[in-house]
């Protein structure tokens, strides 16, 4: 085994690292850009599908659910059946869930082709990471991340604007129909440049993927139910309850099976375990705190969802710039001064934009504390990225990616749900003012969430060990 991932990585080394990056990339920017694209053409497909508010909801988290849910396994049958196989098997999934979605004409069709959708980025996302981790030498990794980190970036960044853009007066199927020729040439492409690479365990870890997938769907399902039903309405709290069974079994199941998915001697790496905590603080705080900002813009200021999403680059696309950046100095100056610096900024940030905050705001009060919280974002991108690689074993890190990447996804969500329930208990869209009064508390409640994760990350270990 250990002979066939260095053959297989030998000869992905001998092709450029900017074939490599594009054929890791280019999936993985569709995948991320489908996470926010379809947000702002919501009102558009409402009225041609006749989709109910519930609908609504859905066509957003089947594809935030499913691709949650199942990273973590994704990437565990990648270790053991070919990450390159698997990877390439989702960029073909979510290329024919982007068809099947164009061609959607009921609202319950968008909901399912949607979370098809999000099974196919669950195999893209934490395998083109793997992939690329071990397609280049040591020596240009955190480079390669740091750029790869730009990507993931690109596509949160264009996001809102091609959504906004489609929602003032493009046909919204094309915001699927463009992912099939991309992600064609991505698949024929990937096939050509990627070579095969594997995990160490031979047997798979059937119970543990059960268990892992019910858990993570319960609890993230409970939580982005939890704002709308109540917190403590039978069916959340039941899946809430639900998960936490669920999962405590598989990390029981983990610690006792002899060819576990989940390897917990990952948890005893220090950085491993306090970079995840990181990314969930990260995920909650700032996500959360942008799907209410985006919304001000439209409910507050009174611009289109195009004009909205436009205002929101400052943020959004300073990544862009920044996370190459952190990727090339990361090694010199060491990913816990770049994340402890970036959490910082992105907390201080938040708390800026809370402070000022008012029916009245202008925008141009907005523009520097977005830039600082894009600044955070690109400083935290691809440090958190090298010390999840770094952390395991060449065998582990498809899995490694997957765990991370997991966590941050519930905490998208679970941030999206806390911050809403914490707006709606003080503000409501019924006037700019009451949208500005349940606005400041949320955005200071992800301050604080993110200012503590700032806090966790100074425990990681400096730049002479993992």
């Amino acid at each position: 085994m250990t002979a066939l991932v260095e053959r297989d990585v030998v000869g992905t080394r001998s092709r450029g690292l900017g074939v490599v990056l594009a054929a890791v990339g280019i999936p993985t920017f569709m995948v991320t850009l489908d996470n926010l694209v379809v947000t702002n053409a919501l009102p558009v497909i409402k009225t041609e599908l006749g989709a109910s508010l519930s609908d609504l909801q859905w066509f957003v988290n089947a594809y935030t659910l499913a691709f949650a849910a199942l990273l973590l396994t994704a990437a565990a049958i990648g270790d053991r059946l070919g990450r390159r196989r698997v990877f390439l098997a989702g960029i073909a999934l979510f290329t024919l869930a982007s068809a099947a979605c164009a061609l959607a004409t009921e609202p319950w069709m968008l909901t399912v082709f949607r979370a098809i959708q999000g099974i196919g980025a669950a195999a893209v996302m934490p395998l083109s990471l793997t992939l690329l981790a071990g397609a280049v030498p040591e020596k240009q990794r955190s480079a390669a991340i740091g750029i790869w980190g730009g990507i993931s970036g690109l596509g949160v960044a264009v996001g809102p604007v091609v959504g906004g853009a489609v929602v003032d007066g493009l046909n919204w199927q094309w915001i699927f129909w463009l992912n099939v020729p991309v992600g064609v040439f991505a698949v024929l492409l990937a096939a050509r440049v990627l070579t095969e690479s594997r995990g160490t365990a031979k047997r798979l870890d059937l119970l543990g993927l059960v268990l892992a997938t019910a858990g993570v769907l319960s609890i993230v399902w409970g939580v982005v139910h939890g704002a709308g039903d109540g917190w403590t309405s039978g069916s959340v709290l039941g899946s809430l309850i639900a998960g936490v069974v669920l999962l405590a079994a598989f990390i029981g199941w983990e610690a006792r099976t002899s060819a576990p998915m989940l390897p917990l001697r990952l948890f005893s790496v220090r950085s491993f375990s306090v970079v995840n905590v990181v990314s969930f603080t990260f995920a909650v705080g700032v996500f959360g705190s942008v799907f209410l900002l985006a919304q001000f813009f439209q409910v507050v200021q009174g611009y289109t969802p195009f004009q909205s999403g436009v205002r929101t680059l400052p943020w959004t696309a300073a990544p862009l710039v920044v996370a190459p950046i952190a990727g090339l100095i990361v090694d010199r100056v060491g990913p816990r001064t770049l994340i402890v610096v970036g959490q910082t900024f992105l907390a201080a940030a938040l708390g800026w934009i809370a402070l000022i905050t008012t029916a009245t705001t202008q925008y141009g009060d907005l523009v520097v504390p977005f830039i600082l919280a894009g600044v955070g974002m690109g400083l935290t991108f691809a440090p958190s990225a090298s010390v999840v690689m770094n952390s395991a074993s060449d065998a582990d890190r498809g899995v490694a990616s997957g765990t991370n990447n997991t966590i941050r996804e519930v905490g998208v969500a679970m941030g999206v749900a806390v911050l809403a329930s914490v707006f709606a208990s003080a503000g409501s869209y019924e006037s700019p003012t009451s949208y500005a009064a349940g606005l400041v508390p949320a955005v200071w409640t992800g301050a604080a969430i993110v200012a503590a994760g700032a806090l966790v990350a100074v425990l990681l270990p400096g730049r002479s060990k993992v």
